[in-house]
């Protein structure tokens, strides 16, 4: 975490005569900023020192370190996985990835263990009964767009053998590895995004603007977006 100094110049007004600091040739001062109080907390939640995104602290909770730390840029192949992480993106659409977090094994007791056989057969009782739910994000166009997501989920295993072996080849089966120094050169979109969330929009998926693909990419390690700085960007390039 880094400081920003800003230095402060005493300037005399035109006409007028000097400051006493300018007489006697004292150098003004530079005022450090302090890391703000929560920007300490925040990182005091972490099991160790080691450099991270700065994103990561920006939950407030070790869940979300920890979720940094383990599985965030993690290469999966797993369709389970998969379809875990496509529900939980497009549950987050206006939201913050904290509180999706929070709300992982709720998603995780409801929607049949990420199991899109089982998911793709909730009808509409399903559907009441799950917006009656707390543990989730009960708002019904997220609750159907996951049901239907299933079924789309199932359509694409039986044409390529699995989901995992049709969403890796828009990276051409190996993750991209970015260098970014900062989070700010993080973009939120990329071609390879926009051309899945194309072919998945075609294919009668919902909630997978190219946006929301391209945080499913970065959390399953289709890209590697830690920046160059955190101990995570070599340890998942490896």
């Amino acid at each position: 975490m880094s400081t920003k100094t800003r230095s402060t110049r005493l300037r005399a007004a035109p006409g007028c005569a000097k400051t006493a600091a300018t007489k006697v040739g004292k150098t003004p001062v530079s005022k450090v900023k302090k890391p703000k109080a929560a920007a300490v907390k925040a990182a005091l939640l972490a099991p160790d020192a080691r450099p991270r995104c700065g994103w990561s602290y920006s939950g407030m909770s070790a869940e979300y370190i920890a979720y940094h730390d383990q599985e965030w840029g993690v290469p999966v192949h797993d369709d389970r996985r998969l379809f875990e992480f496509l529900i939980l993106e497009g549950a987050q659409a206006g939201l913050s990835w904290s509180t999706i977090l929070r709300k992982r094994e709720g998603y995780r007791e409801s929607f049949a263990d990420f199991d899109p056989v089982q998911v793709a057969k909730f009808g509409s009782r399903m559907v009441e009964k799950l917006l009656q739910f707390p543990g989730i994000v009960r708002n019904r166009l997220k609750v159907a767009a996951a049901i239907t997501n299933a079924r789309c989920f199932l359509e694409v295993q039986e044409e390529f053998g699995s989901f995992a072996a049709y969403s890796w080849q828009f990276v051409g089966g190996q993750p991209i590895v970015n260098r970014w120094r900062e989070m700010s050169q993080v973009p939120a979109t990329s071609p390879e995004s926009d051309a899945f969330s194309k072919d998945l929009q075609r294919r009668g998926f919902k909630f997978v603007g190219s946006t929301i693909m391209y945080a499913h990419m970065q959390a399953t390690g289709m890209v590697n977006d830690h920046v160059v700085t955190c101990f995570r960007h070599e340890e998942v390039r490896k």
